[in-house]
C-alpha cells in the first residue's frame, strides 16, 4: 500500500514557538511510519519549500500555536495549495483565536461566559471604573494568543495598570474579565459532521499557580490533570454539551478543546483551542487515552478526518 505523504508543520514565529516544536517532535514520533511518509516544515523559514512540495503532499498536520499558525493564516495557505489539513478552517480558526469574537459567538449560542470588557491600545484606562464594573479579582489577557502568555490575575486596582501593560506587550487589544474561582475543566471534541465528546479533564494547577499558566501547562508534574473529571454525571454531560455547542458556534471542524470553569453547578466558557497542544502534558491526548484512543490512533483519526473533510468540501 502506498504511504500517505504528510507535511508536519511546527515551529513558526509566534511566542509559542518552543511549545509547537516540542509538540511537533512528539507527533512525529507517534506517527506510524509504515502508513505515512512524514516531511517536516518550519514555517519560520520553509514556506517556499512547502509550496514547492505541495503537489506531492497528501495531507498537512498543523502543530502550530498562536499567530500565523492557529489564526487561519496557514490554513488559508494550505487551502490555496489544495492540501487537506486536520482541524478547523480559516473562518473558525480566526474566530476562536480572537477571544472577543469568540465570546460574542458563545453568547449568541446561549453559552454563559464571565462578564468582560475589551480595551484597545491607546484607550483611556480607568482602573477604578473597571473594578467597579466587573468586580475583583480580574483576569487580564491579550485578545489573541494562547498558552496563557501575557495573562494575569489582578486582586487590586493598584495592580491593574501593570497587568494591562503586560497584556498589551502581546497584542493591540486586551480582554478583562471577572475572575471566577472554581474548578478548571476542559472538554475535547472530535469529528466533522458527527461529533464525539471525549471525557472531561479536571485541571489542578500546582502549588504557587493560581491558574493554568504557561509554566503549569508545560512543566511535567507541576499540574495534576484528572480524567475523567471528579464531577457528577449531570455536570459531565453539561460540560460535554457545552464543548459541542462551542465547537459548532465557532465553525470548528475535525477537533477542538474548550476550556471552562465550574463554580457550584454553573459552567462558564473561557475559550476554544482549534489546535490543542500535543506534548506529553497536553490535555487532548489525555482525554483521548482515557477514551481508549492511543496517541498514534488519535493522529490517524485526525488525518482521516482531514482527508474526508477535504473530499466533501470540493
Amino acid at each position: 500500500m502506498k504511504k500517505i505523504t504528510i507535511a508536519l508543520l511546527s515551529g513558526g514565529t509566534s511566542s509559542e514557538r518552543e511549545v509547537s516544536l516540542k509538540s511537533g517532535d512528539q507527533v512525529y514520533e507517534a506517527l506510524d511510519k509504515k502508513k505515512y511518509k512524514v516531511i517536516r516544515y518550519d514555517p519560520e523559514t520553509e514556506i517556499n519549500r512547502l509550496v514547492a512540495d505541495a503537489p506531492e503532499i497528501d495531507a498537512g498536520l498543523i502543530v502550530l500555536h498562536g499567530h500565523f499558525g492557529e489564526d487561519g493564516t496557514v490554513q488559508g495557505l494550505l487551502d490555496l495549495l489544495s492540501i487537506p489539513y486536520q482541524g478547523t478552517g480559516v473562518l473558525g480558526s480566526a474566530l476562536a483565536m480572537n477571544k472577543i469574537a469568540a465570546k460574542k459567538f458563545y453568547e449568541k449560542a446561549g453559552l454563559p461566559v464571565p462578564p468582560y470588557i475589551a480595551l484597545n491600545r491607546g484607550e483611556k484606562i480607568d482602573p477604578e471604573k473597571i473594578a467597579d464594573q466587573l468586580g475583583l479579582p480580574l483576569i487580564v489577557k491579550p485578545v489573541q494568543g494562547g498558552s496563557s502568555i501575557g495573562m494575569s490575575i489582578v486582586k487590586s486596582t493598584e495592580n491593574l495598570k501593570h497587568a494591562i501593560d503586560i497584556a498589551f506587550e502581546q497584542d493591540n487589544s486586551i480582554l478583562i474579565e471577572t475572575y471566577i474561582k472554581g474548578i478548571e475543566i476542559t472538554g475535547s471534541i472530535i469529528g466533522n459532521e458527527k461529533l464525539q465528546s471525549l471525557p472531561i479533564v479536571e485541571i489542578i494547577p500546582g502549588k504557587g499557580h493560581e491558574f493554568f499558566d504557561y509554566k503549569a501547562k508545560y512543566t511535567v508534574g507541576l499540574t495534576n490533570e484528572i480524567c475523567p473529571a471528579r464531577i457528577s454525571d449531570d455536570l459531565t454531560k453539561k460540560a460535554q454539551e457545552y464543548a459541542k455547542i462551542a465547537h459548532s458556534a465557532l465553525f470548528c471542524k475535525g477537533y477542538s478543546r474548550t476550556d471552562m470553569i465550574l463554580k457550584n453547578n454553573d459552567i462558564y466558557i473561557l475559550e476554544t483551542n482549534t489546535i490543542p497542544g500535543m506534548t506529553k502534558t497536553s490535555l487532548l491526548p489525555l482525554a483521548a487515552a482515557t477514551a481508549g484512543i492511543s496517541f498514534s490512533k488519535l493522529l490517524d483519526i485526525l488525518i482521516e478526518l482531514s482527508l474526508s473533510g477535504h473530499k466533501n468540501s470540493r
